[in-house]
């Protein structure tokens, strides 16, 4: 298998940006393209019945969804100037690349460099991967916060789900650039449809590791079953009033303290506080 991405240091692509993934470093030069080659891995091939779940929910949802995406493609245009939606390069099923589509979150003008720099850091370190948004993130565009918290930016990856490049349940997605930094036993994740959400996303996500969101993809992938999406898809919903809930507390107190709290200082922690040798997936299963 062959896994071409652009170097982080420079490229523009990012895990939640304002802006589409792109090869430029932001000065009109060309970021250099790195290319990865490895052993080709067994995919594991898509259960007929996930696509047929997958429509059924859709259209049996689909009286919610589409007037609520209508609803905050609306919001959005109102409340910040700039395009609704942008695209994003990400890797899916046996290292493929395609494009998802997200309600923006952030300002046009928005610098990306910071979240880079900080989702590298979580994948070097084994630290809970709480997102630059708990913090106050002035790049946020006006009610981006409220959307992230709750996923529904996510909203528009139905339609990738419907054209086949995604599932409802499933590993998350990531972009290349991320997947080119990956571990041989990491890259396995893909070997699945990526999903909307996942037994990550309802076990704990925010508060876990980067590595033990890893295995608990791969344990997904090892246990597919009809049964285990449908919790998975029934459990998301109680785990998004939760992230709301607790997306204001923040905010509430950063109100209290006159200011938004600055995300730099996080990530001068995180390096600070970098370990040498991080959990190994067998640490991680035995916790």
């Amino acid at each position: 298998m062959r896994i071409e991405g652009y170097l982080p240091h420079v490229g523009r692509a990012t895990k939640g940006g304002s802006l589409p993934y792109n090869s430029s470093n932001g000065n009109g030069a060309k970021a250099p393209l790195v290319t990865i080659d490895f052993p080709d891995a067994p995919v594991q091939r898509v259960p007929a019945w996930k696509s047929v779940l997958d429509i059924t929910c859709i259209l049996f949802a689909l009286p919610i969804w589409l007037p609520l995406m209508i609803l905050l493609m609306m919001v959005t245009r109102l409340a910040s100037p700039g395009p609704i939606f942008y695209r994003q390069k990400r890797v899916g099923l046996g290292g493929r690349h395609f494009s998802i589509w997200k309600i923006r979150t952030m300002k046009v003008s928005a610098e990306t460099q910071t979240h880079e720099h900080y989702f590298q850091e979580l994948m070097r370190v084994d630290r809970p991967m709480i997102k630059l948004d708990a913090y106050g993130d002035p790049r946020l565009a006006p009610f981006g916060r409220f959307l992230r918290a709750s996923g529904l930016d996510e909203l528009p990856q139905i339609f990738n789900v419907l054209c086949g490049e995604m599932s409802l349940v499933g590993p998350r997605p990531c972009t290349p650039n991320e997947f080119a930094h990956y571990e041989l036993w990491q890259r396995e994740r893909v070997n699945g449809l990526p999903g909307l959400t996942g037994y990550w996303q309802v076990n704990g996500k925010n508060k876990t590791t980067f590595n033990e969101m890893i295995v608990m993809d791969l344990f997904y992938l090892k246990n597919i079953s009809i049964l285990l999406d449908l919790k998975i898809m029934l459990k998301t919903c109680a785990v998004i009033a939760a992230e709301l809930v607790e997306s204001r507390l923040p905010t509430q107190h950063n109100r209290q303290d006159g200011a938004p709290a600055s995300p730099a200082p996080i990530l001068q922690t995180l390096v600070g506080s970098a370990q040498k040798s991080p959990r190994s997936p067998t640490t991680i299963l035995q916790a």
